[in-house]
């Protein structure tokens, strides 16, 4: 074993030990005259291992964060791994976008046009004039279902099981830390921002949870800034603003991926944010 790091015994080390130990890190922690010291089996782990600790130590939101990922049980060897018993919400409403795919025939069965938020049959929808007029009027029937019907129309199968992956990873989360009352307040809003940017952009043929995806994204991203405790890796954020940028150009229809719910992801991201700027619902172990 190396010698690396020697500290007073005040500072607690058992959550940044269990950290260490949960990615396989071989180490020792021994107490010497009034002092603990940390050793490692490999020389070549000193440098990343000690500026891991240099963060722990100075940065207590890392530490808070670190405490309720070790004391989690949806959190394994380190990493977010939930059961459906974490995410009930987000089990619904994935369960739900599966049964609208079967009772729509994916898009294109005669259920199809009540998911939308107005009925493309009834109402012109041309005109930016035309696409409020006929909003106004399909509230004013009663039918305010489809302000939130459109997430779960899908029209392909990796839409779904694309937008389900990213629900789940992200939303469990949200659902689990913060709070069932948090998630569906943060599903809500994004729902109603997106899907109205998007229809009043486009109209009303679009479908599918991505905004929704945006605004969960938009939202851990911003929040565990604010207060750490999300596993969400940087590159995930990165990759996802840079494929909304990419929407806007005309590469997806020439390399044949067909138009993008642009403003969709953009309303939902926007609406993350938003949430986002409101403190903790819960916080839990």
């Amino acid at each position: 074993m190396y010698r690396v790091k020697q500290l007073d015994t005040s500072v607690d080390l058992s959550e940044f030990s269990r950290w260490l130990r949960d990615r396989g890190v071989p180490h020792r922690i021994t107490e010497e005259g009034g002092s603990q010291v940390l050793w490692l089996e490999s020389p070549e782990l000193a440098e990343p291992v000690l500026s891991a600790l240099d963060r722990f130590l100075s940065e207590p939101e890392l530490r808070a964060q670190l405490t309720r990922q070790n004391q989690s049980p949806a959190f394994v060897a380190g990493r977010w791994q939930p059961s459906p018993r974490h995410a009930p919400l987000v089990v619904g409403i994935i369960a739900v976008a599966f049964l609208m795919v079967w009772l729509t025939g994916m898009g294109n069965g005669p259920l199809t046009t009540a998911l939308m938020l107005v009925d493309p049959r009834y109402h012109d929808w041309g005109t930016l004039a035309q696409r409020l007029q006929a909003l106004t009027d399909t509230l004013a029937s009663g039918q305010v279902w489809r302000l939130l019907s459109p997430d779960f129309l899908h029209f392909s199968w990796p839409h779904i099981i694309f937008n389900s992956v990213m629900i789940w990873f992200l939303g469990s989360q949200v659902e689990w830390f913060d709070g069932r009352r948090r998630l569906l307040l943060l599903f809500v809003v994004a729902s109603l921002l997106s899907n109205g940017l998007q229809y009043l952009v486009s109209g009303p043929l679009f479908g599918g949870l991505s905004g929704v995806v945006y605004g969960i994204l938009g939202y851990c991203w911003l929040s565990h800034r604010r207060y750490p405790r999300f596993q969400i890796p940087p590159a995930l954020v990165t990759f996802a603003v840079a494929w909304m940028v990419f929407g806007y150009t005309p590469l997806p229809e020439f390399l044949g991926l067909g138009r993008m719910a642009n403003e969709a992801h953009l309303g939902g991201f926007l609406a993350g944010l938003l949430c986002a700027l409101l403190p903790p619902a819960a916080r839990r172990a």
